[in-house]
């Protein structure tokens, strides 16, 4: 039987995961092949852009990828979610003047420099004196002086140009339409039907949002609450709970509060999700500049190293390589700054300055033991056999200094886990004894490049095996540098 190269799947040297959106730049197999040889773990599909024809294509060519490079790769569809948008103007666009006043109305023909549509019924008689309402992503500012059920009369805090159809955000409300439109949910039967690893929820304001979403996936794939509404955070205890995983997406975020108040509110973000055991991933801006430069500014860069040292299981790439002149390179410089800070002597302290007390069961001190383990004898690595991925999630939570090898017999959890911390996930035939596992798992260590002859190594299992939740079973190991050699194709 002829030997597979091996050394192309070796782990990628780092813990914190790259998760690249894929675009006109990027969607073509050569340039998905180069990303992921750059180190992208998983790609974003941004269902707000594309047909579902385009978005097939690009799907298949990630999934060629995981043969060629046999590496699992998460597909991460991300939902558009409902748009708040003002009409049109006569004009196609108009001016507010500063200080003036500008109402928004519910007559559908086309507006001035005096008052313009707003098509969304939801809001009136809702908005209150002194709210905000922000509108081309916060360009132009304006605040309630009073609201009807017919219009809303506002003044320009913030005056300028205006054109057709340009999106509002209301940050002081919680606004009574559901996370989901028609096209979400025609999006997320065309995610579930290709086999999509994670779907993105955008809008989410409360964590009865979610439900919605789940219900239609039907028990495939994992979802992932967008936060980029303030309205999220009041209760979002309840919507990482009710989620698989969050993202911190400080598009709309950034948006709707003020800039100073973002970067407090991403480290709470990420400090809570890691408590509950839950990947996060911090988005948007992070390598901004390169959309049009081959180099990030210093300011971008110390912006992605901080998110690395807060701990987020990834970090995202937006436009830079959906539709950026350097989507390799953007990939690549992020590979760079995580590996850099990863390596600091100071990373692992900043990393567990969040104190992750383990809950009182046995999977969770065993995960914890795991962490003291390493800390205090060389281990190579944690080899954990899991089937659902939670075990994985455990060991993850607790931070620890050495990679982890997850083993699984499911490809579909291997791909959910390219999006968690420290992992590099393989799909392999389930085990049925102890001794088959402590066999499998020196000889994939061996063969994934995480350890040689004489490294230890820990086993952490469940017995009975193949039983979900039931770890209780930690082994500490030696590497034997003939047991890949003689168990080679098995």
């Amino acid at each position: 039987m002829e030997k597979l190269d091996y050394t192309q799947i070796n782990p990628r040297g780092r813990k914190v995961k790259i998760l690249a959106t894929t675009g006109p730049a990027s969607r073509e197999p050569e340039m998905l092949r180069k990303l992921f040889k750059a180190g992208v773990d998983a790609f974003r599909v941004n269902m707000s852009h594309g047909d579902h024809a385009t978005h097939a294509q690009t799907i298949a060519s990630i999934r060629a990828l995981e043969k060629e490079f046999l590496r699992p790769i998460a597909i991460f569809c991300d939902l558009q979610g409902p748009k708040l948008r003002v009409g049109t103007f006569k004009d196609g666009k108009a001016v507010i003047r500063h200080s003036g006043h500008f109402t928004l109305d519910r007559n559908p023909e086309p507006g001035d420099e005096t008052r313009v549509e707003l098509p969304h019924p939801e809001l009136f008689g809702l908005l209150e004196k002194g709210q905000r309402l922000l509108i081309n992503d916060g360009k132009i500012r304006l605040r309630v002086i009073s609201a009807d059920d017919d219009k809303i009369l506002c003044s320009a805090e913030v005056g300028g140009v205006i054109s057709d159809r340009k999106g509002v955000n209301v940050p002081d409300a919680e606004i009574p339409i559901p996370a989901m439109t028609e096209k979400d949910r025609k999006d997320l039967a065309f995610a579930v039907e290709q086999g999509a690893d994670w779907i993105g929820l955008s809008f989410v304001q409360r964590p009865e949002d979610l439900a919605e979403a789940r219900r239609l996936m039907g028990g495939k794939g994992a979802l992932c609450a967008k936060i980029e509404k303030p309205m999220a955070v009041r209760r979002l205890d309840e919507i990482i709970e009710m989620s698989d995983g969050v993202m911190v997406a400080r598009g709309d975020l950034g948006v709707e509060l003020e800039p100073q108040e973002v970067p407090p509110l991403q480290k709470r973000i990420v400090n809570k999700t890691r408590l509950m055991g839950k990947p996060v991933i911090v988005a948007t801006q992070m390598l901004e500049s390169m959309i049009e430069s081959p180099a990030p500014t210093r300011a971008e860069v110390s912006d992605v190293a901080n998110a690395v040292y807060d701990g987020a299981d990834a970090v995202m790439l937006s436009a830079e390589t959906a539709a950026g002149d350097w989507p390799e390179e953007a990939v690549t410089i992020m590979d760079k700054i995580a590996v850099q800070v990863e390596q600091d002597e100071a990373y692992l302290e900043r990393v567990r300055m969040l104190d992750t007390p383990a809950d009182p069961t046995t999977a969770d001190a065993l995960s914890h033991a795991c962490m003291t383990i390493a800390d205090t004898v060389p281990i190579s690595a944690i080899t954990v056999f899991t089937g659902s991925g939670s075990t994985a999630r455990r060991v993850a939570r607790e931070r620890p200094s050495v990679p982890m090898l997850v083993l699984t017999p499911s490809m579909r959890t291997a791909r959910r886990l390219a999006l968690l911390w420290g992992t590099h996930a393989v799909a392999t035939k389930d085990i049925g004894s102890f001794e088959e596992m402590i066999a499998k798992g020196k000889r994939m260590a061996l063969r994934h490049g995480f350890g040689k002859a004489g490294s230890k190594m820990i086993a952490l299992a469940g017995v009975p095996f193949g039983t979900p939740g039931s770890t209780n079973l930690l082994h500490v190991v030696t590497l034997v540098g003939d047991e890949l050699d003689r168990h080679e194709g098995a």
